[in-house]
């Protein structure tokens, strides 16, 4: 992307950005001969041309196959011995404990191996841990635990890989471990594990990292099946029904949408919208989607209520419900997580007021802090990743939210923005000593800390990312994929660019301008949403939608220019209403005519 390529002319937007055309002239050359080679749309070229495409890649991009996409999981380092021992168990009819994350990732990966342990007739149990009062990954007393209860063979997912002390526990108590896992590494791998297959470690060279957790199991039971074929097993599940799993992980994990991660949410999509995993299918009808499940539902509906019962409830309800078979409790299951997601909801509100008003005081006067760090005792340590979230998003900065507990203990998670590596900025923290817990990747991670060291953290996080963050936040820009007029905005044009998805992390959404467009009408909704009626010049309309705006630069811009004409920047959706599917708007900028 060319910074000098103004699009528009626009460089300073109503969100103090500057427009970009996100192509350069040689992405530009490449698009036409996208276009001229494929028979492929000129915008749909544009788009795969300015997200690294290259013409002879075009056709596979566009559809995915898992067969050519998917890595030799013997690639990644321990896998060998991870099938093996699983194989084994198997074989040897053990009892199995899986150890998982409260998340929604944590969810989809236990439910994955149940599911397979399941179809085999293995004896197992799930355990997520509270999140409370356990905390992230395993504990000793909870391995000790699993293994008193029979389990001889321990599996860890979505965790483990930093959890020394407690595989030994396990071990000690009589239990094998194996590790699947995607985060980072924060010391030395646990000796005590039969295998840690983490493609994070250093000696992984499958250059699978960007793979979630449910990714990596599903590999993992690629390859087991593969050992159980050639000792003469042949029955097993059928792992691509299993899918839906890894495309929900995928997306609510924010990992980077490229490789066989594509390929996951492509054809995992296509499965979910079956509805054959009973407990998925009774969470898509309490949330009340009424179109085909896509990744905006899994990241924005599904995932959210899967995660209310680790941030509010009991942690294990979510990966109760993705193994389940029954309807009628998984209908139950369904109504208790969607409960619990709008508790959570109101609580966020509340939270989140506290903790935007705090931000704002950090990073008043100037530049202000280059990380947020908010913190109170009396928020719930469930909610503090979704006030991160937020604050990360209103003020294009890393945010930090931490819930003390009357010990002064906090527990926190951090958000990060493109550029800034949090995974590498809480190990560091901890090197210096000044977490007592900590761990995550580029973009997410979480901590726990002692109130007496906070000003210390705040401190370390200033020194080591002020210069960064200055320099993201002075070359802020919004970077354009082309232009579109109102009447122009068509679920044809919608059906055309999603050839070139799906989006996420790594991969955009297109982001188009709407050059001198009027706004006919400008009107809150919701919470702090605003909703639009544009016209464009030759009278067309398209409807328009701004979330979580209202009260900021972009909402009062939109509010103060009424009947104006502008330009909008957005991404296309569709708005799916009484049966009927309008194209929609869903705007991010908005600036005054050069």
């Amino acid at each position: 992307m060319n910074s000098e390529r103004l699009f528009l002319g626009i460089r300073h937007s109503a969100t103090g950005q500057k427009w970009v055309d996100r192509l350069d002239m040689r992405e530009a050359n490449t698009a036409l001969a996208i276009a001229q080679h494929h028979g492929i749309s000129d915008l749909v070229a544009r788009v795969l041309a300015g997200r690294g495409v290259g013409v002879a890649q075009a056709p596979e991009f566009i559809d995915p196959s898992l067969r050519n996409l998917m890595p030799d999981p013997a690639s990644l380092t321990d896998m060998d011995k991870a099938a093996e021992r699983i194989a084994d168990a198997i074989e040897r009819r053990e009892t199995v404990a899986i150890f998982g994350d409260y998340d929604v990732d944590g969810a989809c990966s236990s439910a994955l191996m149940a599911r397979f342990l399941k179809a085999h007739g293995i004896a197992h149990s799930i355990y997520i841990p509270d999140r409370i009062f356990e905390g992230y990954g395993p504990n000793p007393e909870a391995m000790r635990e699993l293994a008193g209860k029979g389990a001889t063979l321990i599996v860890t997912v979505d965790c483990g890989t930093n959890s020394a002390p407690s595989i030994m526990a396990a071990r000690a108590a009589g239990a094998d471990v194996v590790v699947l896992d995607h985060h980072q590494v924060g010391g030395a791998l646990p000796e005590d594990a039969v295998a840690i297959v983490n493609p994070n470690r250093e000696d992984d060279l499958s250059m699978q990292g960007h793979l979630c957790a449910a990714g990596v199991v599903f590999l993992t039971l690629v390859q087991v099946t593969k050992v159980l074929r050639a000792r003469g097993r042949t029955a097993g599940p059928d792992l691509l029904s299993m899918l839906d799993l890894v495309a929900l992980a995928t997306i609510c994990d924010v990992v980077p949408l490229k490789g066989v991660n594509r390929a996951f949410v492509v054809k995992g999509t296509l499965v979910a919208r079956s509805q054959s995993n009973v407990g998925l299918a009774a969470l898509a009808r309490v949330a009340r989607i009424g179109e085909p499940l896509n990744t905006f539902h899994f990241g924005y509906m599904l995932g959210p209520r899967i995660n209310a019962g680790g941030r509010i409830g009991d942690a294990g309800l979510g990966a109760r419900l993705l193994t389940l078979d029954d309807p009628a409790m998984a209908d139950r299951i369904a109504a208790e997580l969607d409960r619990l997601n709008q508790e959570r909801q109101a609580m966020e509100a509340e939270m989140l007021m506290e903790a935007e008003a705090e931000a704002a005081l950090e990073i008043s006067g100037g530049e202000g802090a280059s990380v947020i760090v908010t913190a109170s005792e009396r928020w719930h340590p469930g909610i503090v990743g979704l006030l991160a979230s937020r604050l990360k998003e209103k003020a294009r900065r890393p945010a930090f939210a931490i819930a003390f507990n009357a010990n002064g203990v906090g527990s926190g998670s951090g958000r990060s923005i493109a550029g800034i590596d949090l995974g590498r900025l809480v190990r560091g923290a901890m090197e210096k000593g000044l977490l007592v817990k900590g761990g995550g990747h580029a973009m997410a991670a979480g901590i726990t800390i002692e109130r007496s060291k906070l000003g210390d953290l705040r401190a370390y996080f200033e020194e080591e990312t002020r210069a960064a963050v200055a320099r993201l936040r002075e070359n802020q820009s919004l970077a354009i994929d082309g232009a579109l007029a109102a009447s122009g905005a068509t679920v044809s044009l919608y059906e055309t660019l999603q050839k070139a998805g799906p989006y996420g992390p790594g991969h955009p959404q297109p982001v188009l301008a709407l050059p001198h467009h009027v706004l006919a009408d400008v009107r809150g909704v919701g919470r702090d949403h605003v909703r639009v009626a544009l016209r464009g010049a030759d009278g067309k309309r398209v409807n328009a939608i701004a979330f979580r705006v209202a009260e900021g630069d972009l909402g009062r811009f939109l509010f103060n220019n009424i009947g104006q004409s502008v330009h909008v920047a957005g991404t296309l959706s569709l708005n799916h209403w009484n049966g009927s599917v309008m194209p929609q708007i869903q705007i991010i900028d908005a600036a005054k005519p050069v």
